[in-house]
C-alpha cells in the first residue's frame, strides 16, 4: 500500500492478511490432496499478518485516515457490494449453480478494490483488483468445462494475491516506518 497514513497502511495489511486466511480456507472446500498443506500454510501466514498488524492498527488508531469525512459514502459502497455479493449468491443457489458462488464473491471483491483505491488514493489497490479480475476471468473457461466447485481455484488465487500484497506492503511499512509494535 502506498499511503501517507500509517493506520490505513497497517489496517490494509491486517485486513488483507485476514482475507488471505478466509480465501485459503474457502479453497479447502474441495482441493486436490497435495494442495492442503499449502492452503493451510497460507492460512496461517495470513493470520500472522492479521494479528501482527492488527496490533499495529490499535497502536496507531489515533493517527489520521484517508477515510476522514468519507465514512458514510465508504460504508454505502461497501453495503452495496455486500448486497451484490449476497443477491448474486442467492440467484446462483436458486439456479442450482452454487458452485459459482466463490467466483462471484471474488469478482465483487476484486471490483471493490477499484473504489477502495479512490478512497485511499492508492493505485496499488487498483492494481491488485485488476490482477485478481484478470485471474478470475482466465478461470472461467476451465470452470465451464467441468463441474468442480469454483472455490478449488478461486480460493488459492485470491488467498495468494492477498497474502503477497500483505507481504510486500508489510515490507514497505517496515522499511518506511520501522516495526510498528
Amino acid at each position: 500500500m502506498l499511503t501517507d497514513f500509517a493506520r490505513d497502511h497497517a489496517f490494509t495489511i491486517a485486513w488483507f492478511g485476514l482475507m488471505a486466511f478466509v480465501w485459503f480456507g474457502w479453497g479447502q472446500e474441495d482441493p486436490p490432496a497435495r494442495w492442503r498443506g499449502w492452503l493451510g500454510a497460507g492460512s496461517v501466514l495470513g493470520l500472522v499478518f492479521a494479528g501482527g498488524f492488527g496490533v499495529a492498527v490499535a497502536k496507531l488508531w489515533s493517527d489520521g485516515t484517508a477515510l476522514d469525512g468519507a465514512y458514510w459514502s465508504f460504508g454505502l459502497v461497501v453495503l452495496l457490494e455486500v448486497l451484490a455479493a449476497g443477491v448474486g449468491c442467492l440467484v446462483l443457489w436458486r439456479r442450482r449453480q452454487a458452485r459459482w458462488m466463490a467466483w462471484w464473491v471474488a469478482l465483487i471483491v476484486a471490483l471493490h478494490l477499484i473504489p477502495l483505491a479512490l478512497y485511499f488514493d492508492d493505485w496499488a489497490l487498483a492494481v491488485l483488483g485488476v490482477v485478481q479480475l484478470a485471474g478470475l476471468l482466465l478461470l472461467v473457461p476451465r470452470f465451464r468445462k467441468n463441474s468442480e466447485p469454483t472455490s478449488r481455484l478461486v480460493g488459492p488465487l485470491m488467498g495468494t494475491s492477498f497474502l503477497v500484497f500483505s507481504a510486500v506492503s508489510a515490507s514497505l511499512f517496515v522499511a518506511q516506518r520501522g516495526l510498528p509494535w
